[in-house]
């Protein structure tokens, strides 16, 4: 499929941006993939393609964050590996479980996300649900159980990942948002693998969007880094609100 050079530029300039939303917030697919699907890309191309040019974009955040100091290495020593084989697994299920299941249930989930984040006091101290000792291993089973969830539907990935660091191991937004960042690398390159396999990644306007990702990536950590929580806090609120906008107008759309 051949795509002409200012169809590639729009494409790169979408990864920009999703790329930079998707560092501090997750969510980068609500720009992509239908900037993908606008430029004529069928469905199944469409999403393999979306998965081989993020990967960049999560990549280049994971090192700015590490660069950073915000990512705990010895969680990422397990969240990593847990991450691609739970996106592994994940990708299995889609083979026996209608997606449509989740939409209703991912909808609810993602309004007490932002119900949380909402009410949450800006710069209190979260209180970890789980003992330090066992951080390790809550940090592995995480990485597993999200990488497989964004391995067989995907909406919500960053997000949830950013509110189990903070609700369950007691980190801050930054470092919720940094650490997130191990298991999206991880599940964006076990699903580019498989999509690699399948020969559904259009090679050329994947690395072409791949420019655009990396730059925006590493922007995106540094402004999260700068920012702190307060610009955190508003990105996963406005992304939350258009991924629940997004699931609902599907669900009705299946109907």
């Amino acid at each position: 499929m051949d795509l002409s050079a200012t169809t590639l530029g729009a494409l790169a300039i979408a990864a920009f941006v999703a790329g930079t939303i998707d560092a501090i917030a997750g969510g980068g697919g609500l720009v992509t993939f239908p900037a993908l699907i606008a430029a004529g890309l069928p469905p199944h191309i469409a999403l393999g393609t979306n998965k081989g040019q993020s990967v960049f974009g999560s990549g280049a955040s994971l090192a700015s964050f590490v660069r950073a100091g915000k990512v705990h290495g010895g969680r990422a020593l397990g969240a990593f590996p847990a991450g691609f084989l739970g996106a592994l697994a994940g990708a299995r299920l889609v083979l026996v479980v209608p997606k449509e299941v989740l939409r209703p249930v991912v909808m609810v989930l993602l309004v007490m996300v932002a119900a949380f984040l909402a009410l949450r006091r800006g710069g209190s101290t979260p209180t970890a649900r789980v003992p330090e000792r066992y951080h390790v291993l809550a940090s592995t089973i995480i990485g597993f159980v999200i990488g497989a969830y964004d391995g067989f539907f995907g909406p919500g990935t960053g997000t949830f990942l950013i509110i189990a660091g903070v609700g369950l191991l007691g980190e801050s937004l930054t470092e919720a948002t940094a650490n997130a960042k191990v298991v999206n690398f991880a599940s964006n390159l076990a699903s580019m693998i498989l999509f690699a396999l399948k020969g559904v990644i259009l090679w050329k306007v994947s690395l072409t969007m791949a420019v655009g990702q990396f730059l925006g990536g590493a922007l995106g950590a540094r402004l999260a880094v700068r920012g702190g929580e307060r610009v955190i806090r508003v990105v996963v609120l406005v992304v939350v609100t258009a991924l629940v906008a997004k699931l609902g107008f599907d669900l009705l759309q299946s109907r």
